[in-house]
Order: structure tokens, then sequence, then C-alpha cells
């Protein structure tokens, strides 16, 4: 998880550059293109079918994905990009809630409270380097931002229940990218496609890396989520806003002040503590998810 992250918070610096020459909508059907022709490809080097026979879990996990990556688009949009950041990063906190909720209505025992802790902790963290802000004529953008949130932890509890039954990381990403270059080609209808004439040459440089960094790092928070601990892998998807801190820092020339760095020491703690404490209830064994 950490290691897509790392995919992701590059991709970002990618569609920050991009943005400036593309559209959302653009970006996202040229992401979604990259990623399925280079899925595509590796599948198909491993001798790995892209037919399935669980076809209605992989719309339901695309279209949650989907809906909830055009909701946080939205709320990017109408919101300071720390508040939408913040809001979309709940999601680690809603797997949590699903997962504990869950365990009451089946009247079981997780024992998950110390390792939902640094979750919680992980999402004070995020508060405390972002900043967030909201003011009140926010309000719905708000609830779509958070919204984003809750459709990520759905999709990522969707992700898991594919791994359980077996289904390869890679073919998962691939239905993923397919419904990510359809949104983006329907959202085109109605923004247009700019042309190249405008387009700057570092946007055009980094259509390519974005559908790569995108098709590792959905490969990877794939992987993670259908073979760990799905609480342990929800807390070290924080790392993600800590590689964005330090790429907006070196890049971008965006000042961290102490309240920030203390946040990002709050992610990386709290991530130790989730791991140790998920090693300290399986020593030995692979942290899956009971």
């Amino acid at each position: 998880m950490v290691l897509g992250s790392f995919f992701f918070a590059t991709m970002a610096v990618g569609i920050k550059v991009a943005g400036g020459s593309f559209s959302t909508s653009e970006l996202v059907f040229y992401r979604g293109v990259v990623s399925m022709i280079f899925i595509a490809l590796v599948l198909r080097s491993r001798g790995t079918s892209l037919r399935t026979t669980v076809p209605m879990m992989h719309t339901w996990r695309t279209v949650i994905g989907v809906l909830s990556m055009g909701s946080w688009f939205y709320a990017i949009a109408h919101l300071p990009l720390a508040t939408a950041m913040t809001l979309n990063y709940m999601s680690s906190v809603w797997v949590a809630a699903f997962i504990v909720g869950g365990a009451v209505m089946y009247g079981k025992t997780q024992g998950q409270g110390p390792l939902i802790a640094t979750v919680l902790a992980s999402f004070a963290g995020v508060v405390m380097l972002l900043h967030p802000t909201l003011a009140q004529d926010q309000l719905f953008a708000g609830l779509i931002g958070l919204l984003s949130g809750m459709g990520a932890a759905l999709a990522y509890l969707q992700v898991t229940a594919l791994g359980k039954i077996g289904e390869p990381e890679g073919r998962t990403v691939f239905y993923f990218s397919v419904g990510s270059a359809l949104v983006g080609a329907i959202g085109m209808l109605f923004t247009g496609l700019t042309t190249w004439q405008s387009v700057s040459w570092q946007a055009a440089a980094w259509l390519l890396p974005i559908g790569v960094l995108a098709s590792l790092g959905q490969w990877c928070m794939t992987r993670a989520y259908s073979r760990g601990s799905t609480l342990l892998v929800a807390n070290l998807q924080y790392a993600g806003i800590v590689f964005g801190a330090f790429y907006s820092l070196l890049l971008f020339g965006d000042q961290i002040p102490v309240m920030g760095w203390a946040g990002m020491g709050l992610i990386v703690t709290s991530g130790l503590a989730a791991t140790v404490l998920r090693m300290r209830a399986l020593p030995g064994t692979p942290a899956e998810e009971h």
C-alpha cells in the first residue's frame, strides 16, 4: 500500500502539470485508455485471461470507484483542495466504520479497537497537515466530497472481496480502467476535446506516465486490499498524503507549517503502530483479514 501510495502521489504530480492543458474528463479518459492497454499487455505476457466468472462484482467495483472519483473531482472544483482531499481520505475511517458496523450487526467481536484507533489518529494527522476549511455556501460540495470518501471505502471493500475469491489483481485493475475510460469519454462529449496545438509539451509528455503510474498504483492497492488486513491497509494508505506534501515542497515550492510536519509525523507513527499491532496479532503469518 505504501508503494501504491507513492505511485498515486507521483501520478498526481503529472495530473497537476497536465491539468493546465487538459480538462478533467480528458485526463480521466487518457488515464483509463493508457492503463487499459498497459494492463492488457502485462496480463497477456503472464498468460492471464481477461475473462471473468464474476462480471457483476467487477461492475459493482467499477461503478462505485468511478462515481467516487467523479465526486472527488466535483469536490476539488468547488472546495479548497485541502478540504476535498481530507474528505476523500476519510475513506479509511469509513472502512473502519463498515467493519465495526458489520461486526455489531452479526454479533461478532473482532478485537480491532487499537487498529481502528490508529486509523482515526492517521486521519487526525491528515487534518493537521491539510488545514481543511468549509464555508457555509460550500455545504453541498462538502457533502459530495464526503460521499467520495464513502464510495472509495465501498470500492476498497469490494476489491477485498474480489481478492478473497481468487480474482487476479490485474484483471480487477483492467476492468476499472475500462470504466474510467468510458466515463472520461462520456464527459468529453460535454466538455469537448482540447486541440493539440494548445497543449504544452510538458502536459503531453505526462499522459503516458499518468496511465502507467495509475496502473501500478491500482495494482499495488488491489493486491494490498486483497491479501492484507483491511484496516492495516486503510491506515497505510495515508502515506500518500505524506508523499504528496513532499512533492508540493520540492517541486512546487509550497511551504509546510510546523502543524503540517506534526501531522505527517502522526501519520507515519500511526502507520508503524498499525503494522506492529497486526504483526503481534498474527505472528509469522500474512496479515489476512479474519
